[in-house]
């Protein structure tokens, strides 16, 4: 266990570029084997190379946990086919003309937190997917509550605004501790430059002394 800076396309967004859990670690097509290598001995996952909707934008495209794996309406039939193969996971398109699913919604093996302008009736594929509750929420007036929180089975980091009865709501579905955290020298929207599993954590290269102090805190790290 751990936590670790790194930058990926010389960017320290990696959160946009990277999905996590316990056992894989979604990696754009294309991506340096060596730099793939490097992450997989940080998160202790294999790396699975991907494209959704021909993006490497692979964070705010997706969801999951250990479960299932969200994807966009408009992912090709074959990437869906490249990562049922690869993992073995449960990965659905979702009933949704949204497509930015990672930035809308937030799960753990625990439940997941989605973003009230998703129709109620899209909820019920998001508890069969994921097999998780989904409870739906603001956080600080933001609906995109997958930007502004990152969480794992082990806990979860949340923007700094978050107020205390947020928190207390976060806590008791995602059923982790929660703690209020930035990245990268101040940026509150913490999924831009977290990559976390119940294992390890990944951040960006700008992240401060006293933010990874923070975000070791959240994550039991």
């Amino acid at each position: 266990m751990g936590i670790h800076r790194y930058d990926v396309y010389r960017s320290p967004n990696i959160g946009i570029f990277l999905k996590a859990n316990d056992n894989f670690l979604f990696i754009p097509k294309g991506f340096a084997d060596s730099k793939a290598e490097k992450l997989e001995s940080f998160l202790k996952v294999k790396c699975v190379r991907a494209s959704i909707a021909y993006s490497r934008l692979l964070g705010p495209l997706a969801v999951m946990n250990n479960k299932g794996m969200l994807v966009p309406r408009i992912t090709e039939d074959y990437e869906v086919q490249e990562l049922r193969r690869a993992t073995d996971m449960n990965v659905e398109r979702a009933q949704l003309k949204i497509t930015a699913l990672g930035n809308l919604i937030v799960a753990n093996d625990k439940a997941a937190l989605a973003s009230p302008i998703i129709p109620k009736e899209a909820l019920r594929q998001m508890q069969d997917v994921l097999g998780v509750p989904v409870e739906q929420m603001n956080i600080d007036g933001y609906h995109q509550v997958g930007a502004l929180v990152v969480s794992t089975n082990q806990g979860a980091a949340v923007h700094p605004k978050t107020s205390e009865h947020e928190i207390d709501r976060i806590k008791e579905n995602l059923q982790v501790d929660v703690e209020a955290a930035t990245v990268n020298g101040g940026v509150p929207f913490v999924t831009s430059g977290v990559v976390a599993n119940s294992k390890s954590i990944v951040v960006g290269t700008l992240t401060t002394g006293p933010e990874l102090i923070m975000l070791s805190r959240a994550f039991k790290i």
